[in-house]
């Protein structure tokens, strides 16, 4: 079973490998392949870095344009997921500076969606108040939780895609649990689905 799955894996790495190549030689539908493969996963951490749908849609499309654009710069050596996602940090840190969101809009917008008890107590709301709480931590603390818990990076290609000493990673993402459970504790909010991983080992 292991070896099927290794295969599947290396089977996966070379045909993407050979996408990147397609894609780097002009070819469009190798491109269009390679936007739609990561369009979600790019969205999904653009949004919540930026915690704004329309500016995690532009953001996105913007960082997908610019992988597209610079592929001939792209290292083999390194993973293409890492390489993608630090454009996509720049990107997201480019659209805060230029929009300058607020923590109160997105706390307006928050508000807005509370319209009876029953709703507080559900599945989405949970969920919302995790996208608050995570919206208030520093952007450096943030963006290695969303790297490690959402997207799933490893310690190594979180260090490698932010350009940082591996041990400052495992520093962050430590004091970002941390902080993390502070502000619900500090809040009196109850744990969403998916908050317990998120702060696990943040004690002591």
């Amino acid at each position: 079973m292991e070896a099927i799955l290794a295969l599947r894996l290396l089977r996966a790495e070379t045909d993407e490998r050979d996408l990147i190549a397609a894609a780097a030689r002009g070819d469009e539908e190798a491109q269009s392949a390679l936007i739609q493969r990561y369009t979600p996963s790019v969205y999904r951490f653009c949004a919540r870095m930026l915690r704004d749908d329309e500016d995690a849609r532009d953001a996105a499309q913007n960082t997908l344009v610019k992988v597209i654009r610079n592929l001939h710069r792209y290292d083999p050596e390194r993973k293409f997921s890492t390489w993608v996602f630090g454009i996509a940090r720049n990107t997201a840190i480019d659209e805060q500076r230029r929009r300058r969101f607020t923590t109160e809009l997105g706390d307006r917008d928050l508000a807005d969606t509370r319209s009876s008890p029953l709703e507080e107590t559900s599945r989405q709301e949970r969920a919302e108040r995790l996208h608050e709480a995570l919206g208030q931590l520093p952007p450096m603390y943030r963006e290695v939780l969303v790297l490690y818990h959402f997207e799933h990076f490893k310690y190594q290609e979180i260090a490698e895609t932010l350009e940082l000493p591996l041990g400052t990673v495992m520093n962050r993402i430590f004091r970002a649990r941390r902080r993390l459970r502070e502000l619900y504790e500090a809040a009196e909010l109850p744990e969403a689905p998916g908050v317990h991983g998120v702060v696990a080992g943040a004690g002591g």
